[in-house]
């Protein structure tokens, strides 16, 4: 049975192409970019060709993108660099919603001495920005805030936010891992300091990222080491990933108004059928400004995990929540910071699309979660309870 991969914000599928322009890189072309020699030296050009190509989807300068291994590494990297750049300072801002790799990492610098502050968020996931600017102080370093959430797909006012932070002189660096190749994208529009992006988002390969740092930002490197990325990020390049990379975000620029209207029709009839058709099932987020590839559905009385396992009967995948926390029993964090009732964030699903998704895959959702929606509920002490009061 074909799988139906609904779960794009947890990871999407490399694109042939892209493939098709590492594969030279990991047999014949295996030179080392540090390299003086010619055989070393035409793998550099292609990577500051994927310099060019990353820097060309967020409408950054070449020099402004310096390579990771990941989000996470471009997440922590901010984080860290901004906080040594300012050494005076011990401030870090950021919010109840961010992925893990921002939110785990603001725990562990708040018990190495900083001070952390966590905007709330409203029942949309909506930030106020008026508490923003009341938290701002002058010992503040930096404000991480996500562009889009990674599990609502609700976009944050990042521009208005940057515009506020650089009329004082403070840091901001955003999480765009899941924005990046979903929405344009301009960092020269944004003014953010730094942010950050992931390859396996994109339909690049996983273990690859990026790090947008504007020019003239002072910079402490996160790994130390020899000379690779101007100093920058230590470590020998992985160059086949950093290659796919650049075709992934090449494919992405080009495709990016197309994809958009693609997969926004197909999550809202996705959307549309299953409020229809599954009573008691609610919409998570604010549905004007998210993503065009993600939908956030509550059905209530019932467990998310249990619909995921009957899914998976299926070969139909999709998520409950961040994929970095899906092996936790706790709700998400990002449902609860919102406001969802009990009886809805437990049994919430992420359906993330692509440009691979197709109508014959919606369709047999569609076909299939109102029949998963009522067996669970039959089976539930409370959806029963709820079944007999509708009777």
């Amino acid at each position: 049975m074909q799988v139906i991969y609904l779960d794009n914000n947890a990871t999407t599928r490399t694109d042939p192409d892209v493939l098709a322009d590492m594969l030279p890189y990991m047999t014949d072309l295996y030179g080392n970019p540090s390299s003086m020699h010619t055989f070393g030296g035409q793998v550099h050009r292609k990577i500051e060709k994927a310099r060019e190509q990353v820097a060309a989807l967020i409408n950054a300068e070449p020099s402004e993108i310096i390579f990771t291994s990941c989000g996470t590494e471009s997440d922590n990297t901010a984080i860290m660099s901004a906080v040594e750049a300012t050494p005076r300072k011990t401030h870090i801002i950021t919010t109840r919603v961010e992925h893990p790799a921002v939110l785990n990492f603001c725990h562990h610098m708040g018990r190495k001495a900083r001070r952390v502050t966590y905007l709330s968020v409203n029942n949309a996931g909506q930030l106020n920005i008026d508490e923003l600017i009341r938290s701002l102080d002058d010992d503040t370093a930096v404000v991480s805030i996500m562009y889009a959430n990674n599990e609502t797909g609700v976009i944050f006012p990042v521009e208005e936010i940057a515009e506020r932070l650089d009329d004082r002189g403070i840091m901001f660096h955003t999480d765009a891992v899941q924005a990046v190749g979903k929405v344009p994208v301009d960092v020269k529009r944004l003014k953010v300091t730094m942010l950050s992006l992931s390859g396996h988002k994109i339909h690049a390969p996983k273990g690859i990222g990026a790090l947008y740092v504007r020019k003239g930002t002072r910079f402490s490197p996160y790994i130390i080491g020899g000379h690779q990325e101007n100093s920058r990020r230590a470590g020998t390049e992985n160059v086949a990933s950093i290659i796919g990379l650049g075709k992934a975000a090449e494919i992405a620029r080009k495709g990016l108004d197309e994809e958009i209207r693609h997969v926004s029709r197909l999550r809202d009839r996705l959307e549309q059928a299953l409020l229809k058709t599954c009573p008691d099932a609610r919409v998570n987020g604010d549905t004007a400004n998210r993503l065009p590839n993600t939908a956030n559905i509550s059905f209530e009385y019932i467990e998310g995990e249990a619909i995921l396992l009957r899914l998976n009967e299926f070969n139909i995948c999709a998520s409950s929540g961040s994929a970095c926390t899906s092996g936790s029993l706790e709700p998400s964090h990002v449902l609860r910071a919102m406001g969802v009732p009990y009886t809805a964030v437990h049994g919430s699903i992420r359906f993330s699309l692509s440009r691979y998704t197709t109508d014959e895959e919606i369709d047999k959702v569609i076909h299939i979660m109102p029949v998963i929606v009522k067996e669970l509920r039959q089976l539930s002490p409370f959806g029963r309870e709820k079944l007999s009061c509708q009777r």
